[in-house]
C-alpha cells in the first residue's frame, strides 16, 4: 500500500482528493490554465494512461490525476479546472483557486495559450501573487508559428521572475524541457523571484494595515499579503476555505478584525468602495499584462487571425448562423443514422449468434426450461438488443460530435443560441449539453458540469431530456416511416421522413426552451448569469486523439451504465411476461389496468407499459410492444417495417396513435442510465424525481391535447 498524502503531511485538498504518494519524494503539481489552451493535451501527454478521474470533494466538477516519472522522481499531476480567473466567479474558478491556494502543491504549472498569450497572463500574474512555486507553459508554439507571432521566452522569463517553457503539447515538442523545469524547482536546484504586482498607493496602504496585523503562524502557510488583499476583497467562498485550511476563523482576530475595518474605511474615503475594490484590482492585472505583452510578443503579421474572424462572419451570422448549425446537425443525424444500419445489422446478428450458442450450452447442460428463458431471452437478449441498437450510434455520433468539438465550432453554437436561452432566463451553454443529448441524454447531463451556475445547471439537466437521444431515433424513425412516409415514392421518401423527423426535434427544442422559462420564474427562480464565451481559434482536428476520446470517455462509458441497467430490466421484463394469474400474463393485467388513462392520451396499455418496461433503455420499446401483441414470452423484431405496420394496425393503431405515440418517445421520464446519471450529478432524489416528473407530466399534457382535439374534431 502507497504512503497516504497525509502521511506525508501535504495540503487538506491534496488529502481530500485521496492522492496516493509511493514514496514521500513524490511531487504533486497542480495543471491550472484557460480553457481552449491546450492545458488536458498536456497532461494526457504527460500522463498516458495512468491517470483516474472523479470529482472534487463536495462538487460536480470533475478532477483528472495522472503519474508522471521524469528522471528520479514520480509526479502527480493534478489537472485542476479550466478557469480565466482565480476569484472564485463560478465552482470552477473557487476549485482551481482553492487548490493553488491550500492544496500545497509542489508547484503549479501554468498553460498559456501561445497565440493570445495577454489575455492568459492574467491568471498568470493572479497564480504568481499566491505562490512562487510556477512555472509557466507557454503551449500552441506551433499555430503561433504559423500566424507568425513571436515571443521572447527568456525576456518574458526574466519579467515574470519565473521559468517559462514553449511547448506544442500535440506533438510532444517541449515537454520534456517543461519537466526539467518543474523538476528543478520543486527540487530547489533554481529559485524563482516573482514579478512583485503593486497596485494604486491607496490600496497598497490598505493591504499593508491588514498584513501587518495578520498572525505570525499564517505566514507560515500563506502568502499574507495575498491574505490581506483577498480579506479586503471579502469573497465569502474563500473566507470559507480559508477558516478550513487554517483550522480556525482569521478574523476572530480582535486586532486583524479592526485593522480591516480601517483598511477599508481608507478605501472608501479615497472613492473605492467595496463593489469598486476588484475592479481595480482586475484593471491593474490587466494593465501589467499589457505591459509584459508589448515587451515580449511581436506579431509579423498583424492581420494574424483575419481568416478565423472571416469564418466566424459567415458561422455566427445573424442571417446564416442558425441555419448552418441546422444543416450540420441535420448531417450528423443523417450519417449517424444511415451509417449505423448496416454495423447495427452485423452486431445484432453477432450477439444473437451468441445466443443460439447459449441455448446450444444450456440444452447441453440439461438445465430447467425456464431458467433458459430467464438467463437468455430475458436477461441477455435485452441487454443484446441495448448493445447492439445504442452501440453503433453513439460510435459515430460521439467522433462527429467531438470533432466539431476539437474544431473549436461547439462555442459558436452556443454564441448563436446563447440569445434564445437568455430569453429562456437559461444559461447560453445548455445549447452545447443539449447537443450532446442528440447523442445520449446521459452524456448531455454530464455535460451540464460545464454551466457554472447550479440554478441553470439543474434546469440544463432537468430540460436535457427534452432533446432525442440515439435510443429514440429507431422509434421514431420507424413511426415516420410507417405512417407518414410509406406512401411517398422512393426518390422522395427519406426527404419527407427527414422533415419530418427535424420537426419532431425542433419541437423537443421549444419545449426545453419553454420548460426552462418555466422552471426559472417557479421552483428555480433566478436571472440569468453572464458568462465569458471564448471563441477559440479554429484548429487541425487530431483524428486519432479525437476517436480515442469519443469513445473511451463517452460511449463505453455511457454503454457501460446503460448494460448496468439493462440486466435486471431484462429480469423484470421475462417475469412480466412468463408469470401469468389466472390465463392471462402480469404484462396483460398492468396494460388493461391502465388502458383508460393510456386511451385518453391516444394510446393503449400495452404502449404505455411497454414504455414503463423501457425504462432501461429507449431502444427496447417497440420490442416490448410486438411481444405484447403477439402474446409471446420474449422480445421480438419484424423483418420489415410493412409486416411491422400490419400489426400495428391490426391492434388499434391509428395516425393519431402513431402521433401520441412520437409525441410521447420524445417527452417521458428519461432512461434508467440517464436517471441514474441525474442522481450522481445532483446527489439529490429530489432533483432526480423532478427529471422525471416534469417531462414525463408534459408529455402526457401535450397527448391529451392532441388526442382528445383531433377526437372532438372527428379527424379521425
Amino acid at each position: 500500500m502507497g504512503l497516504t498524502s497525509q502521511s506525508t503531511g501535504v495540503g487538506i485538498l491534496v488529502k481530500e482528493l485521496k492522492i496516493q504518494l509511493t514514496t514521500p519524494n513524490d511531487k504533486v503539481i497542480a495543471l491550472a490554465g484557460n480553457p481552449n489552451v491546450g492545458k488536458s493535451t498536456v497532461f494526457n501527454s504527460l500522463t498516458g494512461l495512468n491517470q483516474h478521474t472523479g470529482n472534487w470533494p463536495g462538487k460536480t466538477v470533475s478532477n483528472a490525476q495522472g503519474k508522471y516519472r521524469h528522471k528520479d522522481k514520480n509526479f502527480i499531476m493534478v489537472d485542476i479546472p479550466g478557469t480565466y480567473s482565480l476569484m472564485a466567479n463560478s465552482v470552477e474558478e473557487q476549485v482551481a483557486r482553492d487548490f493553488v491556494c491550500f492544496g500545497q502543491p509542489d508547484a503549479t504549472v501554468v498553460v498559456t495559450d501561445a497565440t493570445c498569450l495577454e489575455r492568459n497572463l492574467n491568471l498568470v500574474l493572479q497564480t504568481i501573487e499566491i505562490t512562487d512555486k510556477v512555472v509557466v507553459c507557454v503551449n500552441l508554439i506551433d499555430e503561433a508559428k504559423r500566424k507568425k507571432i513571436k515571443i521572447d521566452y527568456n525576456k518574458l522569463s526574466s519579467i515574470l521572475g519565473v521559468p517559462v517553457i514553449p511547448t506544442a503539447a500535440r506533438n510532444n515538442k517541449g515537454l520534456n524541457e517543461l519537466m526539467d523545469a518543474v523538476y528543478n524547482l520543486t527540487n530547489g536546484i533554481i529559485a524563482t523571484t516573482p514579478i512583485k504586482i503593486t497596485y494604486e498607493d491607496t490600496i497598497e496602504e490598505a493591504i499593508n494595515m491588514v498584513q501587518e496585523k495578520i498572525p505570525e503562524r499564517v505566514q507560515n502557510k500563506i502568502n499574507s499579503r495575498w491574505v490581506a488583499l483577498k480579506l479586503l476583497d471579502g469573497e465569502p467562498t474563500l473566507l470559507e476555505s480559508l477558516s478550513k485550511y487554517l483550522g480556525f476563523d482569521l478574523l476572530n482576530d480582535a486586532k486583524l478584525k479592526k485593522s480591516l475595518k480601517a483598511a477599508k474605511l481608507h478605501l472608501s474615503q479615497n472613492g473605492i468602495e467595496t463593489e469598486q475594490f476588484r475592479d481595480r484590482i482586475v484593471s491593474r492585472l490587466v494593465t501589467i499584462a499589457e505591459e509584459v505583452s508589448k515587451k515580449t510578443i511581436t506579431f509579423d503579421n498583424k492581420q494574424y487571425n483575419s481568416t478565423d474572424r472571416k469564418i466566424d462572419r459567415l458561422l455566427t451570422s445573424r442571417a446564416l448562423g442558425i441555419p448552418i448549425m441546422l444543416v450540420l446537425l441535420a448531417a450528423i443525424f443523417w450519417l449517424t443514422i444511415i451509417g449505423a444500419n448496416i454495423p447495427s445489422e452485423m452486431l445484432s446478428k453477432f450477439l444473437f449468434w451468441i445466443e443460439d450458442r447459449l441455448t446450444d450450452f444450456f440444452l447441453w447442460l440439461n438445465t430447467p426450461k425456464w431458467v433458459h428463458s430467464l438467463l437468455v431471452t430475458g436477461v441477455y437478449r435485452t441487454v443484446a438488443w441495448v448493445v447492439s441498437v445504442m452501440l453503433p450510434p453513439m460510435a459515430i455520433f460521439f467522433p462527429l460530435f467531438t470533432l466539431l468539438e476539437d474544431l473549436g465550432y461547439l462555442p459558436r453554437v452556443a454564441f448563436n443560441l446563447d440569445n434564445f436561452f437568455k430569453k429562456a432566463c437559461a444559461h447560453g451553454k445548455q445549447a452545447l449539453t443539449m447537443c450532446m443529448g442528440f447523442g445520449c441524454n446521459a452524456a448531455g447531463v454530464i455535460g451540464c458540469r460545464i454551466i457554472e451556475s447550479p440554478r441553470e445547471r439543474l434546469i440544463a439537466i432537468i430540460t436535457n431530456n427534452f432533446v432525442p437521444c440515439n435510443g429514440r431515433f429507431p422509434t421514431l424513425i420507424s413511426i415516420i416511416t410507417m405512417f407518414f412516409a410509406a406512401s411517398i415514392v422512393a426518390p422522395f421518401q427519406s426527404i419527407i421522413s427527414a422533415l419530418i423527423l427535424i420537426g419532431v426535434i425542433m419541437l423537443g427544442i421549444v419545449a426545453t426552451l419553454l420548460i426552462s422559462k418555466i422552471l426559472s420564474k417557479t421552483i428555480l427562480k433566478g436571472l440569468p448569469s453572464s458568462f465569458t464565451l471564448e471563441l477559440p481559434p479554429y484548429r487541425k482536428p487530431q483524428i486519432r486523439k479525437i476517436i480515442v476520446r469519443s469513445v473511451f470517455d463517452r460511449t463505453l462509458f455511457v454503454l457501460g451504465r446503460a448494460i448496468s441497467v439493462a440486466a435486471p430490466a431484462g429480469l423484470i421484463i421475462w417475469i412480466m411476461a412468463n408469470i401469468n394469474i389466472g390465463d392471462v400474463s402480469l404484462l396483460c393485467h398492468c396494460a388493461g389496468f391502465l388502458d383508460p388513462f393510456a386511451r385518453l392520451i391516444g394510446m393503449d396499455g400495452y404502449i404505455l407499459m411497454a414504455f414503463i418496461l423501457g425504462f432501461p433503455a429507449n431502444e427496447i420499446v417497440i420490442p416490448i410492444i410486438i411481444m405484447s401483441y403477439m402474446s409471446k414470452g420474449s422480445m421480438m423484431e419484424f423483418e420489415s417495417l410493412h409486416e411491422l405496420r400490419e400489426l400495428l394496425i391490426s391492434n388499434g393503431w391509428t395516425w393519431l396513435t402513431a402521433v401520441c405515440v412520437m409525441v410521447f418517445s420524445l417527452m417521458h421520464w428519461p432512461c434508467g442510465t440517464t436517471c441514474w446519471t441525474i442522481k450522481k450529478e445532483t446527489q439529490s432524489l429530489r432533483w432526480t424525481l423532478a427529471s422525471i416528473l416534469i417531462p414525463t407530466v408534459t408529455g402526457i399534457v401535450i397527448c391529451f391535447i392532441i388526442a382528445n382535439s383531433v377526437r372532438l374534431l372527428g379527424l379521425v
